[in-house]
């Protein structure tokens, strides 16, 4: 039975070292900007930098952190690249973390018509 358990244990500490990976890839505003975008619809990178505000650098830097912990995916069509996510459910991620951050909002409010 020890094996097992430290079988289970380094599967969950994988999983830890997964998760962190993805949560260092999400550690950034543009990062999380241009997921959301994705969410919407797939979109050339022409288009991403209007929505995006940036210099084509930054954004192919930021591009290049995704494509590199498999987050997004990447189509060519003639000289235009076109990303999209990898997998929707990265898109409820960002949704939930969305309800959370929206509960603790509430929360905080709560606690501040509580001092009046």
């Amino acid at each position: 039975m020890p094996y097992r358990k430290k079988k289970d244990t380094e599967a969950q500490e994988s999983l830890r070292i997964f998760k962190a990976r993805i949560f260092q890839a999400l550690a950034n505003p543009t990062r999380i900007q241009i997921l959301e975008l994705l969410k919407e619809k797939e979109r050339g990178v022409s288009e991403l930098l209007e929505c995006l505000n940036v210099e084509q650098s930054n954004a192919s830097q930021h591009l290049a952190v995704l494509r590199s912990k498999n987050l997004v995916s990447t189509r060519k069509e003639g000289n235009q690249v076109f990303y999209s996510l990898r997998d929707p459910v990265l898109g409820k991620v960002l949704d939930s973390l969305k309800d959370f951050f929206q509960a603790h909002l509430e929360e905080a409010f709560e606690v501040l018509r509580g001092l009046d």
